[in-house]
């Protein structure tokens, strides 16, 4: 097996892009475009656009993110609450609607990241430069401001833009580390004069929110995504994303604030897209999987009772957890934008527990987040709405089409990835549980390594959540396929 070809990874994620109908590389008349861009231009301070360049904002991503969309700060408030303020980086001023780069980035959508390589919406001179919150310069933002009250629950505040600067670029894994007291103040925090008390106040905040989510019937899901991590062309394994109090932290301040757009763009009157995850599609399924492990749910679909039960499921067996939330994830259906008028009744977002949710934190990374700055920056400025309620119906249903695409190119390059991972252990036995069965196969996901595949000899009687045991029969990098035979 020594002498096999090297694979090319990246040619395999491009093809895969392609196939999913996205366009790969920037034009011509895009690198222009950006390239013509004046980095260091900031309008000046004004009525309409307040100088927060004092307080003391930072970041927390992944170590390797440049296109940092959103900074956080924190302050006391009366009564116990705590006044939140998320920074969006203003895209919109340099992304202008129907310019070629925005044309562009309409069509792909998103950001599509493989793990091999990134595809990014933005040309890096925007994403990782001029639009991104990086330290060490000032930046044009859209400011969403909300009170956390004491028990958790949010009030809506203030939209406006602003002028930021971002002290500190801190890091999932070593925030989440310090915080659950496994680790040691990151170096940042301990050499940023204030920053260990502030990133503990927006800790208190997020802990605040989670608890009532919890309580609302959040659905507290742990999935597994399994990162490839390649060195010189070569796989050397996959990683698996641990959630943790850090990452929590920032979920809870972006659920906030999507929920205090939507407020903010519904008292406007203005027409927006929100993020939609409908009632589960297999609820019977999840009450399924639910009895077989002695627990009983209702009948018609209650995310009260879910989440209790997955609590439950999460303490009496966390190895096994991820697995169990992955199979829920799977019978419970897809998320999706819909196009939402003044005066409709909202669909509702069943995981998160929440009505009113839309994607507007993000504008550098997804198209739709960019379509809801833009709706923001229409009310602050007293303008027209920028888009009529049939382009948003399109834009819906479009960029709905496109986050499932990335999926699948996510996906591909996953499983070429541990394809090229596996191929020299044809014969191996694996433990597995199955991740999807249907009419187009049965499909396992090994517990180590964390690779995905399809069944294609003795899957009869397998279904979603079933543990199994898998012989590796062949893999295929370019084509994606990684397939098993049951055993026993």
């Amino acid at each position: 097996m020594q002498n096999q070809q090297p694979v090319d990874l990246e040619a395999i994620a491009w093809s895969a892009m392609e196939h999913y109908g996205f366009i790969p590389a920037f034009p011509p008349s895009v690198l222009r475009e950006v390239n013509s861009l004046a980095a260091d231009t900031l309008p000046a301070i004004s009525s309409d656009r307040r100088d927060l360049r004092s307080l003391l904002w930072s970041s927390i991503d992944n170590y390797d993110s440049r296109d940092l969309d959103q900074i956080e700060v924190c302050a006391g408030g009366p009564g116990g609450e705590i006044r939140v303020r998320v920074a969006i980086a203003d895209v919109d001023a340099y992304v202008p609607k129907g310019s070629r780069t925005d044309r562009h980035a309409a069509h792909n959508g998103t950001s599509v990241y493989t793990g091999v390589t990134t595809f990014p919406m933005l040309p890096d001179r925007l994403s990782a430069g001029i639009t991104s919150l990086l330290p060490g310069r000032e930046h044009m933002a859209v400011v969403i401001e909300y009170a956390v009250l004491p028990d958790g629950s949010v009030r809506p505040g203030e939209i406006y833009r602003a002028i930021v600067t971002n002290r500190a670029k801190l890091v999932y894994e070593e925030v989440g580390d310090w915080l659950e007291g496994i680790g040691p103040v990151p170096r940042a925090i301990r050499e940023t004069p204030g920053l260990r008390e502030q990133v503990l106040f927006q800790d208190e905040a997020a802990v605040r929110m989670k608890k009532r989510r919890t309580e609302q019937g959040a659905l507290a899901l742990e999935t597994i995504e399994a990162e490839p991590v390649v060195a010189d062309g070569r796989v050397m394994g996959l990683v698996v994303q641990q959630q943790n109090r850090a990452r929590c932290l920032i979920e809870e301040f972006m659920i906030a604030a999507n929920g205090t757009v939507t407020a903010f763009l519904g008292d406007a009157g203005l027409p927006m897209i929100h993020r939609v995850v409908r009632t589960p599609k297999n609820w019977e399924g999840i009450v399924r999987e639910a009895a077989e492990r002695g627990a009983v749910l209702p009948a018609e679909p209650n995310a009260e009772a879910l989440t209790r039960f997955l609590i439950r499921q999460k303490a009496a067996d966390p190895d096994r957890f991820p697995d169990l939330s992955l199979t829920v994830v799977k019978l419970m259906g897809a998320g999706e934008y819909v196009a939402f008028r003044p005066g409709d009744i909202p669909v509702g977002h069943f995981a998160l527990a929440v009505t009113d949710y839309t994607h507007g934190t993000a504008p550098n990374r997804r198209y739709v987040d960019l379509i809801i700055q833009r709706l923001l920056k229409s009310v602050i400025a007293g303008d027209e709405c920028p888009y009529t309620c049939e382009e948003l119906d399109d834009l819906a249903v479009r960029l709905t089409d496109r986050d499932k695409a990335s999926q699948k190119v996510e996906r591909f390059a996953r499983k070429a990835a541990a394809a090229v991972m596996l191929r020299d252990r044809i014969g191996d036995t694996f433990e597995a549980f199955v991740t999807g069965a249907s009419e187009k196969g049965t499909y396992v996901r090994l517990i180590d390594p964390p690779a995905e595949g399809k069944v294609v000899l003795g899957d009869q009687g397998l279904r979603v959540g079933r543990r199994v045991r898998v012989r590796l029969l062949a893999t295929d990098p370019y084509k994606g396929f990684i397939d098993f035979e049951r055993i026993g």
